[in-house]
């Protein structure tokens, strides 16, 4: 069979259902089998808009989202998904075309070393180096990007791979000696977690991204209202745990709520599931939990230990995990004065902002956003100030509804994201919340919207400025705004109606109300502007070098 075909073929036994994509000459080949294939392939208007798109995908569907790019700038534009993908946990398997085996090594037209950029931001990479290999590469990949921690895989293929003739055999068993994934723990190992919960005086449970992966809310949910432990989110693991159940103490780290905060580092055992102890969850790692036992449960060893020191380390899936907690029926601790104190932080130190009549504040946009979309809708952001309010006033309820750029920190990312999103549930109202700068990164994917008349609803909190950049410069930097503020702005309305999409655009809370609900009435898509109070901050804040408990700003 031919190379390109082989490839077609594989994908349609991976029950694979849309593709993301941008052609060139090294892919030229698969492009042409591409043709009549009957596979749904969406053209992005950038490689990068292609690969977050793909994450977007993958996300929400749980299903590896696919890529191919050609050779050169094609495979050098996906870089940053990939190690986007790569550090947030994301399945992806991306095909990037190469020059011919014949001229790799002789700087010949759009030749990069792939392999040599990429490797150390995917969890593997092949290049094709036999064409008979391809079913057996492609089967792998599929395998190693959705199993064990999930991540991206790259396979190069020269153009003459695609070109030729080999033999296809998909049927082979997977024998990968050195990739063997831990799903199920060391029951030891449940048993000191089980019997620290039963001595603890004031634990809590800190619920990462590796909950919503491994489909383990309902899991998470019974064990910590059997054992009363209350529950704290990172940012990607919001919706793992109910906002509004009573055990919910907010999201930690750098703009985590008072009570989050406050309760690591007062914990005396913490559970972490699934969590990767980021810097920016951590906060000074001095004063990260000084008096707490910590358990570590986690599908990647890796991770254990490696940035906190761990008493009590669990290798395994969260899901699996969860369930032999629950076996245990361990005993539950008196946790009367913890939950005492913990309802009393909530009490004093909830989330503030001082609303205006004379300003629209996006803190008040993100909270109608909620009630227009009755707190159910898919969103996905870029990063910055915009990120962090939706994390903190868009309470999310329900799993899966939560798409954005955790540990990269990647501009651009919300608009092609909400793309994949919407391709993985076309049910869902699917809102992309971006700030005016990371929008204009990637806004050219409007035209993959307006081409599948996709009904998402981007949501622009336009401050004219590189908020986070500019807040920094504000608290650190004596105000000094280098290149931060962004006054000369394009006419989004203008922009929308050049894709031809509903462009709505609100300055005032009465506006805001007005055009949320014409958005969600709205069939198709719809591109809002909102003029925001441009020198608002994210609050409350750990600033650098700082712990948890000295937030700033945890008042009015």
């Amino acid at each position: 069979m031919n190379g390109a075909d082989m490839l077609i073929e594989s994908l349609r036994r991976e029950n694979v259902d849309v593709i993301f994509g941008y052609p060139g000459g090294a892919v030229l080949p698969i492009y042409d089998k591409l043709y009549g294939s009957g596979m749904f392939h969406v053209l992005a208007r950038h490689e990068q808009g292609g690969i977050h798109a793909a994450e977007g995908y993958a996300r929400i569907s749980g299903k590896p989202g696919v890529v191919i790019a050609t050779s050169g700038p094609g495979a050098t534009n996906i870089v940053t998904g990939l190690a986007d993908a790569m550090i947030d946990s994301l399945p992806l398997v991306v095909f990037t075309g190469q020059v011919a085996s014949s001229v790799i090594g002789s700087d010949a037209f759009q030749e990069a070393d792939v392999l040599g950029i990429t490797m150390p931001i995917t969890k593997h990479s092949y290049q094709v180096r036999n064409i008979s290999d391809m079913p057996r590469i492609i089967k792998e990949a599929f395998h190693i990007a959705t199993t064990g921690r999930p991540g991206p895989v790259l396979i190069d293929i020269p153009k003459d791979m695609a070109q030729g003739d080999g033999t296809f055999n998909y049927e082979g068993e997977i024998d990968l000696p050195g990739y063997q994934p831990t799903y199920f723990p060391n029951q030891l190992q449940v048993k000191k977690l089980t019997d620290a919960v039963a001595a603890a005086k004031q634990p809590v449970i800190l619920a990462g991204a590796g909950v919503l992966l491994s489909k383990g809310s309902e899991e998470l949910k019974n064990y910590a209202e059997r054992q009363n432990i209350p529950v704290i989110n990172t940012l990607l693991g919001l919706g793992c745990f109910p906002a509004d159940h009573p055990l919910h103490l907010g999201m930690a780290g750098m703009h985590g709520t008072y009570t989050a905060n406050m309760a690591i580092y007062e914990s005396d055992l913490l559970i972490s599931i699934g969590a990767r102890f980021d810097d920016r969850v951590t906060g000074n790692l001095k004063h990260f939990a000084p008096n707490a036992k910590i358990a570590h449960i986690d599908i990647d060893p890796a991770e254990i230990g490696k940035n906190v020191p761990t008493k009590i380390p669990i290798v395994g899936d969260a899901k699996e995990v969860l369930k032999q907690l629950l076996l245990q029926e361990g005993e539950v601790g008196d946790y009367t004065k913890w939950h005492e104190k913990l309802a009393a932080w909530k009490q004093e130190y909830p989330l503030w902002y001082q609303n205006s009549a004379d300003v629209l504040k996006p803190q008040k946009v993100v909270e109608l956003l909620h009630k227009y979309t009755n707190g159910d809708a898919v969103v996905t952001t870029d990063v910055g100030q915009h990120q962090m309010w939706v994390a903190q006033y868009y309470t999310f309820n329900n799993p899966d509804r939560w798409v954005t750029s955790g540990g990269l920190g990647t501009m651009g990312f919300g608009l092609p994201s909400a793309i994949g999103a919407q391709l993985a549930n076309k049910d869902k109202t699917v809102v992309a919340v971006v700030g005016d700068g990371g929008f204009q990164m990637t806004l050219q994917e409007l035209g993959v919207i307006r081409e599948l008349n996709l009904p998402v609803k981007v949501v622009v909190l336009n401050n004219q400025s590189l908020g986070m950049v500019r807040q920094w410069q504000e608290i650190f930097y004596e105000e000094r705004y280098s290149h931060s503020l962004i006054p000369n702005q394009p006419n989004l309305m203008k922009l929308a109606e050049a894709y031809d999409i509903k462009g709505l655009q609100a300055s005032t809370e009465e506006e805001a109300h007005a055009a949320l609900k014409e958005a969600m009435e709205t069939d198709g898509p719809v591109l809002l502007n909102f003029f925001v109070a441009p020198k608002e901050n994210v609050y409350p804040m750990v600033a650098p070098g700082k712990g948890l408990h000295e937030m700033v700003g945890v008042k009015p």
